[in-house]
């Protein structure tokens, strides 16, 4: 189904019959990709006075209670207020939800121990594109990013002048298929989110990092209509559901 939207002053040509999912879901198993030093999600009927609310034990609907970290189990899209004494709500500051995205893949660089993206390798990625939303893909890229057991691992990181250079280039939500734009143990410096939102100066309420995306080889690089959907959630962070269309003119 081929459409042309008329999205600020261009007209784009997309095809909504070939949404690209490029979130992780929320399971409860023990192989629901994980970080940050906690269990699993838990998905599991209610139980009231003794009785479980599942159909398959006779009640007549199914009634489950869920309990997950947004910022541990899965795809997730979080505002400033993740690493602000203020907390700001995603489902208020996060208020469009389509953006033209660039696609990019990135080999991490060795940096001593650890594995980094570098402000270069962005800029070579991206070049004169001006995009609102970037998306980020990691090599190597298997689907074992979808269960990975991340915690004390030392993933692969964006430098702070990776995250400086995105946000003077404009760019408001960095979308990214690791569990953090940080090291995982940086001494609470967090720097890579510090520079995106621009903490030491006029905080960028209205940018956004979604973490935990996978990105399939199947999609290949380059420009795409970005519709970022979250839950309804008033939180620094919601689970979150980034879908990618195409552009095809």
């Amino acid at each position: 189904m081929l459409t042309t939207i008329q999205y600020n002053s261009r007209k784009l040509k997309i095809d909504l019959s070939q949404p690209l999912d490029i979130s992780i879901p929320i399971t409860g198993e023990a192989s629901n990709v994980n970080a940050w030093y906690i269990g699993h999600p838990k998905i599991e009927p209610e139980v009231i006075d003794g009785n479980s609310i599942s159909v398959a034990k006779g009640a007549v609907v199914n009634f489950n209670t869920i309990n997950f970290n947004p910022h541990a189990h899965g795809t997730h899209t979080e505002t400033v207020g993740h690493i602000t004494e203020k907390v700001y709500s995603i489902n208020k500051y996060l208020t469009q939800f389509f953006f033209i995205a660039e696609v990019v893949t990135v080999a991490p660089e060795k940096l001593g121990k650890d594995y980094v993206i570098s402000k270069k390798q962005l800029q070579f990625a991206l070049g004169n594109k001006k995009r609102e939303a970037v998306v980020i893909r990691t090599m190597p890229n298997t689907r074992e990013k979808m269960s990975r057991q991340y915690s004390n691992t030392n993933p692969t990181y964006l430098l702070e002048d990776a995250a400086e250079y995105l946000k003077t280039k404009g760019v408001k939500h960095l979308l990214i298929d690791l569990p953090s734009v940080d090291k995982e143990q940086d001494g609470g410096e967090l720097l890579s989110h510090n520079a995106f939102w621009n903490t030491s100066g006029k905080l960028r309420l209205d940018a956004t990092i979604t973490e935990f995306i996978y990105v399939s080889n199947k999609i290949e690089d380059g420009t795409y209509l970005l519709n970022l959907q979250i839950a309804p959630i008033e939180n620094d962070a919601s689970p979150s559901k980034p879908i990618l269309y195409k552009v095809i003119a």
